[in-house]
């Protein structure tokens, strides 16, 4: 999204909060103003827009919870507290959101998840089916079994790989400060804020600083890096003061308002250059006419009943080139089935699927949402 009038019409947006202000700056849940982050996006949800929820805080509400004088920095103390503290943030989110009719589920993940083919396709489907019932996804990083090699680091990048996977149109980082400046603004009285910038722009990198709070792992040099992270995907971004007033609506009412960090490429060609061109396609499938016209002029899933025949060893999750019968590529997918599966199930209904396999994940052999026309 190039301009901020353009988040008018989002439809599906992910928001950041930050542990400083979900934890009163280390001092337990602050119920009052989640109470008013929730009512803003409890409005969203209901006028139609997906949202998405990324919340940091399970760790400083454990601190505090467990009377601890500062953030732990072995990892197992770190698992502890957000062990405990993850119990008071889901309570929360839960009661607050059921105030307005609206149900919120807890997701916790870790960079195994979306790094994995499989389980990143999973994690999608997920998401996107409880979108789809009208929920409210409250996502965290699984601190609790996280190990140093597999932990997304900071929850600004966690939020960024989440705009990535479900295809967000806009990433709403709220922190403790007004947006991005020229300089350390508790230095440099000169300092202005930048309301808007290229996610490549070259200054970037002598701008953003580390987290000042210690509450939390990230600072404004990782919401830069996942400003960048969540433009792979075209989304854009936007950081700014969670403590204004009626800050979630504002943004989308187009107010310039904190730094908007602006994508360097579309989210549609984004994600084709990703599927075509990022992955190792790991086998083929013929489709018959009806499938191949289906494909190509009524953006449709792609169903098993229209193909013919699958060729080589994939996996769930894996790409996959779809051909016409004289062996022309016309798209490319994620297939939700392993190649054994799909070979059993091609030519047939999906409401054969469970006679003929067993089970039945997923209706559709590639969803429209994970292909891309060649």
């Amino acid at each position: 999204m190039n301009s901020r009038e353009n988040f008018k019409h989002a439809k599906r947006i992910v928001v950041k909060i930050g542990s400083s202000l979900l934890t009163k700056g280390g001092k337990g849940l602050d119920k009052i103003a989640i109470a008013q982050w929730v009512e803003q996006m409890a409005a969203l949800r209901k006028s139609g827009v997906d949202v998405i929820l990324v919340s940091s805080g399970s760790v400083a509400e454990g601190v505090w919870r467990l009377g601890l004088k500062a953030r732990p920095t072995s990892l197992h103390e770190l698992q502890a507290a957000a062990a405990v503290g993850q119990m008071g943030l889901v309570r929360v989110f839960d009661d607050t959101f059921q105030q307005h009719g609206i149900h919120a589920s807890q997701v916790l993940l870790t960079h195994d998840d979306l790094s994995n083919r499989q389980r990143y396709l999973n994690a999608r489907s997920t998401l996107l089916t409880l979108l789809q019932f009208g929920v409210v996804p409250v996502i965290n990083e699984n601190d609790t079994v996280a190990t140093e090699e597999i932990r997304f680091g900071d929850n600004d990048t966690l939020a960024a790989l989440v705009a990535n996977l479900v295809e967000a149109d806009l990433l709403l980082i709220l922190t403790d400060q007004q947006g991005l400046f020229t300089a350390d603004p508790s230095v440099d009285n000169d300092a202005t804020l930048i309301p808007q910038i290229n996610v490549n722009d070259e200054r970037l990198e002598s701008m953003a600083g580390e987290s000042r709070s210690g509450l939390g792992r990230g600072g404004m040099s990782t919401k830069v890096s996942a400003a960048r992270l969540a433009a792979r995907s075209g989304a854009a971004t936007v950081v700014a003061a969670g403590a204004t007033q009626n800050i979630i609506q504002a943004v989308l009412n187009g107010d310039v308002i904190g730094t908007h960090f602006l994508p360097d490429i579309e989210p549609l060609l984004a994600r084709k250059r990703w599927l075509a061109g990022q992955l190792q396609v790991k086998g083929q499938l013929v489709l018959d006419n009806g499938a191949v016209e289906m494909l190509k002029n009524n953006g449709k899933s792609l169903l098993a009943v229209g193909v013919k025949w699958a060729t080589g060893q994939f996996e769930r999750g894996e790409l996959v080139s779809c051909l016409d019968q004289n062996g022309v590529e016309i798209a490319r997918g994620l297939v939700n089935y392993g190649s054994e599966e799909t070979q059993k199930i091609a030519g047939k209904s999906s409401a054969d699927f469970q006679s003929i396999l067993g089970y039945a994940d997923d209706l559709e052999l590639i969803h429209r949402d994970n292909l891309v026309l060649i």
